[in-house]
């Protein structure tokens, strides 16, 4: 698995504003939004694309653009959703699929309730956005999850993982073809499976606890 830690004044900046608990929902949504703007660059550097011949102005010139079949975008509800609108900011010509999953607080093990993705992914490169990479249950069943419709490509953004979760993340893929992008690296998890510092519920921050 390759992991990139995103290394940017401005990422380490808005991670700051967004880890503050003053930082009221409105503008916790707006950074959110920025931050996985910023990551997406990377994320998407190996996207596959195609040459294609245009006329400028001028003259005749080589481009290229995003290969057929387009990338697939999936948030994890419900947190994810609040990366979504910086994603296909970035990549308006994407699809966007959805998964449904929620994690127990006592045995820290996720369930899918719900999923809207093509039966065969095959052909697609995945992305996935989850923001918190804390125990790697989630994201981990994600990954798991789209590999069974046939993905081959798969990048996890997260604005922020633990050594916990990154090294199960690495376990579980193997060698299958995984990238994961992250904001930052925190120092660990605590007892109930919390990220330290980290920034709290993602979901709670974005949306307000239910």
């Amino acid at each position: 698995m390759r992991v990139h830690i995103a290394d940017h004044p401005l990422i380490t900046h808005k991670l700051t504003v967004l880890r503050d608990e003053r930082t009221p929902s409105p503008v916790f949504r707006q950074l959110t939004e920025e931050l996985v703007t910023l990551l997406a660059y990377e994320a998407t550097r190996g996207v596959r694309v195609a040459p294609v011949q245009i006329q400028t102005p001028v003259a005749a010139a080589t481009g290229v653009r995003i290969e057929e079949p387009r990338p697939l975008v999936v948030p994890i509800l419900r947190a994810g959703l609040g990366m979504l609108e910086g994603m296909v900011k970035l990549l308006p010509t994407a699809e966007v699929g959805f998964l449904g999953m929620v994690r127990d607080e006592q045995t820290l093990l996720p369930t899918t309730y719900a999923e809207r993705l093509p039966t065969d992914l095959s052909d697609r490169q995945c992305f996935v956005l989850d923001p918190m990479l804390a125990t790697g249950g989630s994201l981990g069943a994600a990954i798991d999850f789209l590999f069974q419709r046939g993905a081959q490509d798969i990048t996890a953004i997260c604005l922020l993982g633990t050594p916990e979760g990154i090294a199960r993340i690495d376990q579980q893929v193997g060698d299958r073809d995984v990238t994961l992008v992250l904001g930052a690296r925190d120092e660990r998890l605590n007892e109930r499976g919390y990220i330290v510092p980290g920034l709290g519920d993602a979901g709670d921050r974005l949306y307000g606890t239910v």
